[in-house]
């Protein structure tokens, strides 16, 4: 119920009176049942504009910290998050996170629409970044399509008494991606990748950001302080990497192994 109390009665009309955003492919959005809609990440603009002007609701997980807020602003982010059902994801690792995911699961298991950002993080720099397989494992675990996403100018800036909003946002959604074939491949990590940097790939297309092949959260940690960055550019994700095959095809050449070269010779 509070969803839907803030998104029609106050961020939707606010939104559309102070920001005026456009949306473009919102046909390609099912009437119903689940998916995964993967965007990039430019600001936190982005989880405010994505559930504000697409019709149907969209649950985003949001790490566990903001959650555990224990200033004034902090609770006032924390109770407005549970409110409107969006789940915290613990990012510790082990059991904490897999109880995440599975909330995650649920949701889609529910035939609702989960919001992910691959990349992890905000884009430090407005560039794209690698995507983490989590979202592939997501996607092949639980046999649903993938929308991808594109969000332009959601950054904010400074309007009239230095009160931040943003310049004409929008919003693309480019067609559902089908994974079907590699269903049966949730754990086969060369798959995950390839999923991955295929979402990512269709997520630029909508944006035309310059990608980077290496992870926002190591640039954020400093990680990667001191290496250039510039020589992890790429015209796309994945790219030069081979589409990886398919258990039928595995199966068919695996047939052909064991028959050998002779095989049709035989009476």
């Amino acid at each position: 119920m509070y969803y839907w109390l803030f998104k029609w009665f106050l961020f939707a009309p606010v939104l559309k009176a102070v920001c005026r955003p456009w949306l473009e492919g919102a046909e390609n959005i099912p009437a119903k049942g689940a998916a995964v809609l993967v965007s990039n990440h430019l600001s936190y603009g982005d989880t405010v504009i994505l559930p504000a002007i697409v019709e149907r609701k969209i649950t985003f997980p949001a790490k566990a910290e903001l959650f555990r807020g224990t200033s004034f602003g902090g609770k006032v982010v924390s109770w407005f998050l549970r409110k409107v059902g969006m789940l915290p994801m613990d990012r510790s690792g082990g059991r904490a996170s897999a109880s995440s995911v599975d909330h995650v699961g649920d949701i889609l298991r529910s035939g609702e629409i989960v919001g992910i950002y691959a990349e992890g993080t905000r884009s430090p720099d407005g560039r794209l970044y690698k995507g983490k397989t989590g979202v592939a494992r997501l996607v092949l675990g639980h046999q649903v399509p993938v929308l991808p996403v594109g969000t332009v100018s959601t950054q904010f800036v400074k309007g009239w008494f230095g009160i931040p909003f943003m310049r004409r946002p929008g919003i693309r959604i480019g067609k559902p991606l089908d994974f079907s074939q590699y269903f049966d491949q949730p754990n086969n990590r060369e798959v995950l990748r390839w999923v991955t940097d295929e979402i990512m790939a269709a997520v630029q297309e909508l944006t035309g950001q310059e990608y980077v092949d290496v992870y926002a959260t190591s640039i954020k940690s400093g990680a990667l302080e001191g290496r250039n960055i510039e020589e992890k550019v790429m015209v796309r994700p994945g790219h030069g990497n081979r589409v990886p095959p398919t258990t039928a095809e595995l199966t068919a050449q695996a047939e052909e192994t064991t028959a050998g070269p002779d095989a049709t010779e035989r009476p």
